[in-house]
């Protein structure tokens, strides 16, 4: 949907009729859903933004397709507002194969990032985040692209709210964060959420403020008109409050025994629609009326009659599709550390497609706190930006980016960290693609490190991959070697699905021979390291080293042992290490995190499925004890695998 200019004043007849237009649309979709939902047609959850036409009409009406929305739970007006088409929101809403996501997103989730709409979002401010990532990428490409991150009165107590405010403030990005402020979050007033305003906290982070009144979508479209051209032009962000109100309930069904109905009668008698009709001849009125009315009912009529998605499609739109690689010859260059290949692989992926950038805490100027990213900000101005400590801006940033089509590398300092910022990674990156039908590809990378053995305690030392592997639309990667790691590195670039590029600290000074410049190793395979024919040893990240070394201590005593490097955890090899149990008989695990629930348990649950029939001994897996990662030395020694508990196992299933 294009924009139209808007005068300070004396608006036309036209103008006036299209804003009315808008809005009507908005409350007759509003309301045949409120019916559907009551006559089981629309299954899941709803909620209606009735009552607050205005703020989303007026503010999409300077947005050009250069530009973006985010949106909220609330977020139909919004995407009607931006030019969704009605017909497939409803076929979306009733779960059809023919809605705007292929019935994989439903109401919370509706999105279309190919018109600017990057999603409605189920959880509480997370849009803004994303919000930020896309106004980053408007920004990196000088496009003049503004984003408008919708959110409501609520989302000020979220963390990520703060997080994409200060960063936005910190980086000067394009964007409008606009608070559709109708007074309740969920049940609760605004009075019992915060003692703070708004103008409050937008002094705080040093960006501009304004308020509208909500319900005048004149007075909205005007100000948003002025504002989205100042920042076209290089204002500061803005924080931009319209005071409305829903009629509705939070959700449908929602009892709404917190409100007063004197309340909700006088904010109905503030209509937006009824506002703007009385500048309006009644004529037009009726005949915008007219035309609605029957656009509306086509619509459902349509969606009604569409096919719902078939069960064998189930799996479709999880990942981006990725192109296949070859694996690269060994490697036979000079000697070099991981640390280099990881520097090295960022270098060659910055200098070779303007897409990509780097950010994270301290990774401009500092080099990040290993000095792996060190010289790049200079040789890449803009591409390679610190940010707060703020993980959640941080992943959100990289989303928003990535559906954006660039294609951000963002560092996460430690493992450890990704507790504060798992809603980013597992409930917007992981599931956007998904929830969007396939209309977005998500390439970005996450990096990020671990390794226990230097008294990190149990706060720097974790090895969560097992976490991240169990939710669908991650690819979790773990090398072992330097060659690998920018090898692997430059690959989860260049792939298009949201990539957990996990390094271990302990690995950094690691040498070995640097592979060719244009060398990429494959997501998604594994690698036979030692060939063997008695015991199949499977293993990753530095626990590889530790297997190899116990694999030639074996051979001495008479025991072959194939070692196997998974090097993606998600996807797992799973043909390679039954291949290798085929012709061994015999499976060992081996694997830095704690052993329950882990890596090791997934691969003997499918050899005691997929192999049965091959096995001649029980699969043994060897992982860390079941506590946290202890402080003290002894303690930490006792915790973690070791050579000789590797050799052992091994002993164990051969029999010896």
């Amino acid at each position: 949907m294009t924009s139209i200019d808007v005068e300070e004043a004396g608006l036309d007849p036209a103008t006036l009729g299209e804003l009315y237009r808008r809005m009507r649309l908005i409350r007759r979709f509003e309301e045949r859903a409120s019916v559907l939902y009551r006559d089981s047609q629309i299954p899941g959850f709803l909620h209606l933004s009735i009552g607050q036409e205005a703020s989303a009409v007026g503010a999409c009406w300077p947005l050009d397709d250069r530009d973006v929305i985010t949106s909220t739970h609330r977020g139909h007006g919004h995407c009607i507002a931006k030019g969704l088409d009605v017909t497939e929101m409803f076929a979306e809403l009733m779960g059809r194969e023919t809605g705007t996501n292929r019935g994989r997103g439903g109401s919370m989730h509706i999105a279309d990032p190919r018109k600017g709409i990057f999603g409605a979002n189920g959880i509480v401010a997370a849009g803004l985040p994303i919000a930020a990532g896309a106004a980053t990428a408007a920004q990196l490409r000088a496009s003049g692209g503004v984003v408008v991150a919708f959110f409501g009165d609520g989302a000020v107590g979220q963390g990520m709210f703060h997080e994409a405010v200060n960063l936005a403030s910190v980086w000067d990005l394009p964007v409008i964060f606009l608070c559709e402020n109708n007074h309740y979050a969920e049940f609760s007033p605004a009075a019992d959420q915060s003692r703070s305003s708004l103008a409050d906290r937008a002094q705080g982070y040093g960006i501009r403020y304004a308020h509208v009144d909500g319900n005048d979508v004149v007075a909205v479209a005007q100000a948003m008109s002025r504002h989205v051209r100042d920042l076209r032009l290089g204002a500061r962000p803005l924080l931009f409050e319209a005071e409305t109100y829903r009629w509705h309930g939070h959700y449908e069904g929602d009892p709404e025994a917190y409100r007063d109905v004197a309340e909700v009668d006088t904010w109905k008698a503030r209509d937006p629609l009824v506002v703007l009709a009385r500048r309006m001849a009644p004529t037009q009125v009726a005949a915008i009326d007219r035309e609605i009315d029957e656009q509306i009912e086509k619509a459902v009529a349509a969606a009604s009659e569409a096919p719902e998605p078939e069960p064998e499609t189930l799996h479709h739109f999880v990942s981006s599709p990725r192109e296949a690689v070859a694996e690269p010859p060994a490697p036979t260059g000079e000697i070099f550390r991981t640390m280099d290949a990881v520097h090295e692989a960022l270098d060659y992926e910055l200098g070779h497609d303007p897409d990509v950038f780097v950010a994270g805490i301290d990774v401009g100027a500092g080099g990040n706190v290993f000095g792996l990213t060190r010289k790049l900000a200079a040789r890449y101005p803009g591409r390679v930006r610190d940010t707060p400590i703020s993980e959640s801006a941080v992943i959100g940033t990289a989303v928003g980016a990535a559906m954006a089509g660039m294609r951000p590398v963002v560092e996460v300092m430690y493992l450890d960290f990704i507790g504060v910022c798992l809603d980013q990674i597992m409930n917007q990156a992981a599931k956007l693609r998904f929830m969007s039908g396939g209309a977005v590809s998500l390439p970005l990378v996450i990096r990020t490190q671990f390794g226990a053995g230097r008294s990190s305690g149990s706060q720097h030392s974790q090895s969560l991959e097992a976490l991240l592997a169990h939710i669908p639309g991650l690819t979790v990667v773990m090398p072992s070697t330097p060659a690998e790691t920018y090898g692997l590195l430059r690959a989860a670039i260049r792939d298009p699905n949201p990539v957990i590029f996990i390094e271990n600290r302990l690995l950094y000074g690691r040498k070995g021979p640097r592979p060719e410049p244009d060398a990429l190793v494959p997501l998604g395979k594994a690698a036979i390291r030692r060939p063997g024919t008695d015991v199949t040893l499977v293993s990753y990240s530095r626990m590889v080293n530790d297997c190899l070394t116990a694999a030639e201590q074996l051979a001495a005593e008479g025991i072959s042992v194939e070692v196997i490097d998974l090097r993606t955890i998600a996807p797992l090899d799973y043909e390679t290490v039954l291949g290798s149990l085929a012709r061994t008989n015999r499976l060992v695990i081996a694997h830095e995190a704690v052993t329950p629930f882990g890596v090791g348990a997934e691969l003997a649950a499918a050899a005691v499925r997929e192999g049965f029939w091959t096995l001649d001994a029980p699969v043994i897996r060897v992982g860390a004890e079941a506590t946290p990662a202890p402080y003290a030395p002894s303690l930490e020694r006792a915790w973690l695998p070791s050579v000789e508990r590797i050799a052992a196992a091994v002993r164990e299933s051969a029999g010896a």
